[in-house]
């Protein structure tokens, strides 16, 4: 029997200068990039829906919008990865010179997908709960127009409250602003999804 090669770990400075130079985004942790894969029609139109209202109605404010381009980091833990969008307001601060790490969010959003809700549900949530920054965490679902809104609190307990339909309104305690689930969802088409799946023909 032959004997495991031991894979070598990048240093984040490694990940880096490869991730930099890259094509495609990967996600970094302990020593590991992970590819991430792309999105789906209705993933992109909610993603930009969701910059274009937060835009519209941060104008003027000392805040600042990123798109999944810009990679974010948990300090905490080491992790590096790329939300689809992540609010700085006030002081920003970078990981470096090159200022394409953020390290101080106030609000993340991620748009899910049937490959990455358990994910940014769980995994990715414990990772983002050590942000001492962080006030919102927003999981924008994509099969109705459904966003659960995790708020942090005082006593350092993060609070759900779920928005759901399109008559609904999405309120924000990190920035104080609204915004309609009607205007997040606009153009998006929903599959209605069947309470059970389909009984197998019978032989």
């Amino acid at each position: 029997m032959g004997v495991a090669e031991k894979v070598r770990r990048l240093t984040e400075a490694e990940y880096l200068v490869l991730e930099r130079a890259a094509e495609f985004k990967s996600e970094f942790h302990e020593g590991e990039m992970f590819a991430m894969a792309g999105g789906t029609r209705r993933h992109s139109l909610i993603t930009g829906n969701l910059l274009r209202e937060f835009s519209g109605k941060l104008d003027g404010r000392n805040c600042a919008l990123y798109n999944s381009d810009l990679r974010v980091k948990v300090e905490a833990t080491g992790l590096l990865t790329y939300p689809d969008l992540s609010m700085a307001c006030g002081d920003q601060r970078f990981l470096d010179s090159e200022e394409d790490v953020l390290v101080n969010p106030l609000l993340i959003a991620e748009v899910l997908s049937d490959s990455t809700e358990a994910y940014d549900r769980g995994t990715k949530f414990s990772h983002y709960r050590q942000i001492p920054s962080l006030r919102e965490y927003l999981l924008v679902s994509h099969r109705e127009p459904r966003i659960d809104q995790f708020i942090r609190q005082p006593e350092e307990d993060w609070l759900l409250r779920t928005t759901a339909g399109l008559r609904a309104t999405l309120r924000l305690s990190s920035c104080k602003i609204s915004i309609p689930l009607a205007r997040i969802f606009a153009r998006v088409q929903f599959v209605p999804t069947p309470i059970r799946p389909p009984a197998p023909p019978r032989s």
